[in-house]
């Protein structure tokens, strides 16, 4: 079993009411990712966003109306991640996740990730870029870089439309890492079809409005148009990159496979009976190109409330741990009403792991496999760095050792 650690550098008030500034927030990662180096997790995984979440509710239709604060400060994972390597020696650093539809798009992105790599090869020898990327969660973040419906038929269409401009995007992004030379004309057509629609009804819609049969298609325009390019550097070392898909579309998911090696994350909220799935599929996909797939090529994101606090006894610890879970996801659903499902917020804190150090254990060898990489996410609204950084210490000091004969092969 192998151990990540998840920043999200999350600018929110805590269940206190208290928000760091920005300055505090990144000095708290800086020390909480320089103790990540030395206690030994794998992956540093950043989340990315863009934009103000503030700013955004003066919107018309806000994505995110009661967000206190900001969802995330890194708006430049690329430069965040070289000053990142700079201050460590060890540890990785990856992206939770990029979105290949906001700054720039997904040209824009591959010549940002190409550079990235090439600049940490000149100062570190040997550690690589993890980079997630996905379509991006909340869509203020990509409509002022053209990502929103430009006609009825697209406004009729756009649940069924995005994955497809997102596979689009994730073509073109692929493609120009490889070291493509690229037309737009090169890159797979658009079609909707009945079978993009979770609703009959939708699909009827938008077919009347293109005046076809049910039965049939149509052919959407593409998003991006250009003539032949390709990124600059093209000498790069491209084995330092690490690609993983943010997707739970299985079609997405063998889509950006058939252009190179791309990994998959799973959610805190994900079932054991998807993970399972999913490892079978990629799989199969991994092993008809010659490639091994692994468990821990799918990180599995948990929430961590550890308590493992000297002055307290371990029935103490327990019961402040669990407290501790009911504050933060309390404010987490506050923050986001309307945007979840509150059974979703449910089955995060099921996966959750809650606890004395003992507890946690047990729960790691419930729910987990002895293959899996697990990872941890600490700082959960939670800016008590001196806390965080002890729950990390505790995770290392007091719940690995407990999990010795768990983790033999």
């Amino acid at each position: 079993m192998e151990f990540d650690i998840f920043f999200s550098i999350s600018q929110t008030p805590d269940h206190n009411g208290y928000t760091p500034t920005e300055k505090e927030m990144f000095a708290n990662y800086y020390s909480q990712l320089t103790a990540a180096d030395r206690l030994g997790f794998g992956v540093a995984w950043v989340a990315q966003a863009h934009l103000s979440t503030q700013t955004q509710q003066e919107n018309s239709n806000p994505v995110v109306p009661h967000w206190k604060g900001e969802i995330g400060l890194c708006t430049d994972f690329c430069q965040l991640a070289l000053e990142s390597f700079r201050r460590t020696k060890n540890i990785d650093i990856g992206s939770a996740v990029i979105s290949l539809l906001a700054s720039g798009g997904p040209i824009a992105q591959a010549e940002r990730i190409a550079n990235a790599v090439q600049f940490l090869s000149h100062i570190d020898e040997k550690r690589k870029l993890h980079l997630g990327f996905s379509a991006g969660r909340f869509e203020f973040m990509a409509r002022p870089y053209g990502i929103y419906p430009r006609n009825e038929v697209e406004t009729a269409s756009w649940s069924a439309l995005k994955p497809k401009i997102f596979m689009e995007a994730s073509e073109i992004f692929l493609r120009l890492l490889r070291g493509d030379v690229l037309h737009s004309d090169d890159v797979k057509e658009t079609i909707l079809s009945g079978d993009d629609f979770k609703n009959a009804s939708d699909w009827e819609t938008v077919a009347d409005l293109c005046n076809v049969d049910i039965s049939d298609s149509i052919k959407i325009d593409r998003r991006y148009n250009f003539e032949e390019i390709s990124i600059v550097p093209k000498d790069w070392p491209r084995h330092r990159l690490e690609l993983i898909a943010g997707t739970h579309d299985t079609r997405a998911q063998e889509f950006v496979n058939t252009f190179l090696p791309v990994k998959v994350f799973n959610l805190s909220i994900t079932s054991a009976e998807v993970i399972n799935s999913t490892h079978e599929r990629m799989t199969k996909i991994f092993n008809e190109k010659g490639l091994e797939w692994k468990r821990r090529d799918m990180p599995r994101t948990t929430f961590v409330f550890l308590n493992a606090e000297d002055n307290l006894t371990p029935e103490e610890q327990s019961l402040a741990a669990k407290e501790e879970a009911r504050l933060a996801l309390g404010e987490y659903w506050k923050a986001l009403e309307g945007t979840l499902d509150p059974a979703k917020v449910e089955k995060a804190a099921d996966n959750a792991l809650i606890g004395n150090p003992g507890e946690v254990a047990e729960q790691i060898k419930q729910r987990f496999h002895k293959d899996d990489r697990i990872m941890c996410w600490f700082d959960f609204f939670n800016h008590d760095n001196d806390r965080v950084i002890r729950n990390m210490e505790s995770w290392w000091n007091k719940v690995v050792p407990l999990l010795e004969g768990f983790n033999e092969p």
